[in-house]
């Protein structure tokens, strides 16, 4: 008996390499490793604050499976990658001059993307989800921290630190290169209410009549990707 399934084994093992040897010989299927980078446009789309797009920095690295049978190519990819973003305060509840103040805040990244041909893989449509963790939102310049959220009387700028920390995003953008060097421009979209946690936090919203808070990332992604 053990025999027999010894011999199966053999026979299953031969056929799972002889099928795999085939499709290799008439389907080369090629893989590639990359590593990115470049600059990113972050804001946060809500109607709770008044906010301003930011610069920031992105890098990180990508596993491409080449598919040249197939109207698309596959992709997974880690970022990393650190964002601004500034919010409407004032120093004194009562006046109605008010600036931006900066926060930052750090994303990490993993998404799986498909790569559309659109002229072979010179150029490409890629689209695909996307998991998130970040950072709180970080003040800059911690002077700021008492300076009064826009739109609210008490809120203050220290309040709204605490955001949602795991996000899903949806991606879409162009690539296009030749050989080893690629340019990449990527939109990100946060599907995920980013401000939720902040619902938990019983914060003060006198002053401003959207009694919850909701917001969504938005960032535009601008890199460069080299493939070894």
């Amino acid at each position: 008996m053990k025999f027999k399934q010894y011999i199966l084994l053999v026979a299953l093992s031969i056929g799972f390499v002889t099928i795999n040897y085939a499709q290799h010989r008439t389907v080369p299927i090629k893989n590639g490793v990359g590593i990115l980078g470049g600059l990113t446009q972050f804001d946060i789309m809500t109607d709770n604050f008044d906010t301003k797009a930011g610069n920031g920095w992105i890098a990180g690295g990508s596993a491409t499976v080449d598919l040249p049978h197939k109207f698309y190519n596959m992709s997974y990819s880690i970022q990393l990658s650190e964002n601004t973003v500034g919010i409407a305060a004032r120093p004194i509840p009562l006046i109605t001059s008010e600036e931006y103040i900066d926060y930052k805040l750090f994303t990490a990244q993993i998404s799986l993307q498909a790569h559309i041909k659109i002229v072979e893989s010179f150029l490409t449509l890629d689209v695909g989800p996307m998991l998130q963790y970040n950072s709180e939102l970080e003040l800059k310049d911690d002077k700021y921290e008492n300076y009064f959220i826009s739109n609210y009387t008490n809120l203050q700028a220290k309040d709204i630190s605490d955001i949602s920390k795991f996000n899903v995003d949806g991606a879409i953008g162009l690539s296009a290169g030749i050989s080893h060097f690629r340019i990449k421009v990527q939109y990100i979209y946060g599907f995920t209410n980013m401000l939720g946690k902040l619902n938990k936090n019983d914060l003060d919203t006198l002053g401003n009549s959207e009694s919850k808070f909701k917001g969504n990332q938005s960032m535009l992604a601008f890199t460069l990707m080299i493939t070894l």
